[in-house]
């Protein structure tokens, strides 16, 4: 076994695992970017990924790898920038382990991200929320389920992961009602409930019953419900939604839209994006900045604030009825 291969290994068990305790996704998805290195590099070096040595995965092979995920998988740029960062993780813990290989994991580690346009993000109005929650039959337990669930994700803004995550130890409907969870980065974060969310989770919980360790969502057959489902049963209901709001139609909706949605209202309530930013778990408040720039109303009530320069002070007064007919003349 090479150098590299033993370093790799050392890679998960060490760095991610025990030293970062990196989340089961981001640990797939370390493994799946470079799972797609090596075999890539076995494949342009004629070597099987064990005996594959640091040297031999340099910056042209990276760069070609890069290039290759672009027009030969149909990878986005973002994508594209999300394997690039798992590339740069590695040779990082390898910089540290093997100072000889220093030149080769420098010029790996200067490949820069790729910049792409980013589009404004996507959230639902209030009347598109109101539709959604309306979509779910609420005859039925798996109806009051999944609208226990949108009303949840709705408010809180909570990732597809922290709602399918959460056990019914961690709703909390006494004074200070609130709901905590285990967010990305591994940070404990607690959201409260509006009135409105205590009832309808009142109400699932009544039905649900179970130990505080057990799922809160569960299926019929009492499993967590999954990230897959979750966002089948969202498709679901926003197609039904969409009969009575038609501007949804014009939307694709997914967890992370409805997690737009909670902050858009927040922003749109006043709140400031400082608090926006703890709210939704952001690491940096500068992420927070999408929404502000999503949100035309905000950007109209701004403007509406100004005068134009060179204009004297004062209302508009519309002229006299009769002598505007007469310029109309």
């Amino acid at each position: 076994m090479s150098i590299l291969a033993a370093t790799l290994q050392a890679f998960f068990t060490d760095r991610l695992a025990r030293q970062r305790q990196a989340s089961g996704h981001t640990i797939a998805a370390y493994r799946d970017a470079l799972k797609l290195l090596l075999t890539f590099a076995a494949q342009q070096t004629g070597k099987p990924p064990s005996r594959l040595d640091i040297a031999d995965l340099d910056a042209p092979l990276i760069g070609a790898f890069l290039n290759q995920l672009e027009t030969g998988r149909g990878n986005s740029t973002r994508t594209r920038n999300a394997r690039l960062a798992a590339i740069h993780s590695l040779f990082r813990y390898a910089a540290l382990r093997h100072p000889e290989d220093a030149a080769v994991i420098a010029r790996v580690l200067a490949i820069p991200p790729k910049r792409f346009d980013k589009a404004l993000i996507t959230y639902l109005t209030g009347q598109e929320i109101t539709a959604l929650l309306a979509a779910p039959d609420q005859d039925t337990w798996t109806g009051r389920r999944d609208h226990a669930l949108l009303m949840l994700a709705c408010q809180t803004g909570l990732r597809a992961t922290e709602l399918t995550s959460l056990t019914i130890g961690d709703v909390h409907l006494g004074t200070g009602a609130h709901v905590s969870c285990l967010g990305k980065g591994r940070k404990q974060r607690i959201t409260p409930l509006t009135a409105a969310t205590i009832a309808v989770l009142g109400g699932w919980l009544a039905e649900r019953s179970g130990q505080a360790a057990d799922p809160l969502f569960i299926t019929r057959r009492g499993t967590p419900l999954s990230r897959d489902a979750l966002e089948r049963r969202i498709a679901r209901y926003t197609a039904t939604a969409a009969l009575t709001c038609p501007t949804l139609r014009e939307k694709k909706v997914s967890p992370h839209v409805l997690r737009h949605s909670a902050a858009m209202q927040l922003l749109n309530a006043g709140v400031d994006t400082s608090v926006i930013a703890l709210w939704m778990g952001h690491e940096n408040v500068a992420t927070t900045q999408v929404y502000i720039h999503a949100d035309l109303a905000l950007k109209e009530r701004a403007i509406a604030r100004t005068a134009p320069q060179g204009t004297p002070p004062g209302r508009y007064q519309p002229p006299d009825i009769v002598l505007a007919f007469l310029d109309g003349l």
